[in-house]
């Protein structure tokens, strides 16, 4: 057997995969798993499945709505538990809500205006690499300009705090003169910037390149259940 242990909640996840299949002949949809094991976000079911994936403990067909096996059950059984679990997760702050729109006023220059400390979400490290927790922080989106990105109405995005973009990341913008923030994809033409939606039946936004300041970049896409 391979050198690895599983997880507190990768251990649940099997349990409560075999004894749903146990119980209905079938496998549980990702929606059914993070509602039994208190997972929120999609994402995050989805990234504990794919380490179990790479243990050899599942096989997934991801276009499936059920499309879970369970492999190696007596492995499963065996493995230990890593008591450190908490350590391959970042406390990140959830500090307010975005416009994926027009950009929409707000009170204030930045996002200060938004932060809530006390409002923490738990991240895999490896969504978002080698950044730190402090180099980190999310908003929750409102609207559907960028859609085909796959950001929805209700998302939370991770995004790493800075000041610069390259063309076509997407990013927070403030927007300095009219006094209002959106998440679009950030391109410097000459001396404007484009930000541009990803919805087809919206227009790109051109603003002066001087009123434009970045407040973060996207780094990970969290989708919430509903």
């Amino acid at each position: 057997m391979e050198d690895y242990t599983l997880s507190t909640r990768q251990k649940n996840i099997l349990t409560f995969i075999e004894n749903f299949i146990d119980e209905n002949g079938y496998p549980p949809t990702i929606r059914e798993i993070g509602e039994a094991v208190e997972i929120a976000s999609t994402s995050v079911v989805n990234y504990n499945l794919n380490k179990l994936v790479e243990y050899g403990l599942i096989e997934r067909a991801p276009e499936v709505s059920r499309g879970l096996r369970l492999i190696n059950r007596e492995e499963a059984e065996a493995l230990p538990i890593n008591i450190a679990d908490h350590t391959h997760l970042l406390q990140v702050p959830l500090v307010g809500k975005i416009a994926a729109s027009q950009p929409v006023p707000v009170p204030g220059e930045d996002f200060g205006y938004y932060y809530d400390n006390d409002d923490m979400i738990e991240v895999p490290q490896n969504m978002v690499g080698n950044f730190s927790y402090e180099e980190l922080f999310a908003l929750r989106v409102t609207g559907d300009s960028m859609i085909d990105a796959m950001v929805a109405e209700g998302d939370v995005i991770i995004l790493k705090r800075q000041n610069v973009a390259r063309n076509g990341d997407m990013v927070a913008v403030w927007l300095s003169d009219h006094g209002e923030t959106t998440l679009k994809h950030y391109f410097l033409e000459g001396s404007q910037v484009r930000l541009q939606p990803a919805n087809p039946t919206m227009d790109p936004i051109y603003v002066d390149a001087k009123q434009v300041s970045i407040q973060g970049r996207v780094l990970a896409i969290l989708r919430t259940l509903h």
